[in-house]
């Protein structure tokens, strides 16, 4: 993959895919590239996950064609969180587990996810505190995440990173708390922008005509404020998979 990281918007690129069962199967091989190539060159990997409909479908893919993946050298953390008790099926690291990590041999000091609602820290600014302790922790040992995967909301929204929130807008803390998120529920736990810099490999996993729009101007080179999506770029490779449908606005 090329590498344009002097690019004011680094895309290196967009994947259109027939439909969403290839978009699914391309975000998958995607997820397996990466992690066996990082397990390659530096001995472990990381991933940064993301929920949703197609979020969780990768996971299953990734289940069902793993690769070479060494799971025991794999440190997994989740681009956001719902606020919610740990048992809540709408919690992504719930959602995550039953997809993929309860049937693989992760380490489980190796996977980090939010703290839920109804565990040691029921604040969510304590909550994202404790996370981002853990963040700066493994950044400090490695320098970046290897893969950050990102779905996107018809509004431009990646992780709980809304348009115009006090969110999208810090640009120095790696995560935050969100108490007033416009899509329910309304607490959350989110790694920022400037997290997701911090990573190696960003990928984005769009489907759907509803997201067109944001699609483009997301990669036309809209304000991070106005479209999240948009600020959304890793150190070595940003790419948009797509679905022929999300992809219908592009010029």
């Amino acid at each position: 993959m090329s590498n344009h990281t002097d690019s004011p918007f680094p895309r290196d690129t967009v994947e259109v895919h027939i439909d969403t069962e290839a978009l699914v199967a391309a975000a998958a091989a995607r997820f397996v590239a990466v992690v066996t190539t990082a397990q390659a060159e530096r001995g472990s990997a990381s991933v940064v996950l993301t929920g949703g409909g197609t979020g969780i479908a990768l996971l299953e893919q990734v289940r069902a064609s793993p690769g070479t993946i060494e799971w025991s050298r794999l440190d997994v953390f989740w681009g956001d969180e719902r606020f919610v008790p740990a048992d809540d099926p709408e919690r992504n690291a719930l959602q995550a587990g039953q997809a993929l990590l309860d049937h693989v041999p992760v380490d489980p000091a190796r996977v980090h996810p939010v703290a839920a609602s109804d565990g040691e820290y029921p604040d969510p600014v304590e909550a994202a505190a404790e996370y981002s302790a853990a963040v700066h922790a493994y950044l400090a040992e490695h320098g970046a995440f290897d893969l950050h995967l990102l779905g996107m909301g018809g509004e431009g929204h990646v992780n709980s990173l809304f348009p115009h929130t006090e969110a999208v807008r810090e640009e120095h803390e790696l995560v935050v708390a969100v108490t007033d998120s416009p899509k329910p529920p309304p607490v959350r736990v989110t790694l920022t922008r400037a997290a997701i810099r911090r990573t190696r490999h960003v990928v984005l996993v769009v489907g759907g005509a509803a997201k067109a729009e944001a699609v483009a101007a997301a990669i036309g080179g809209a304000s991070p404020l106005d479209i999240p999506a948009a600020g959304a770029a890793g150190i070595d490779s940003t790419t948009w998979l797509l679905d022929q449908e999300a992809a219908t606005a592009l010029r």
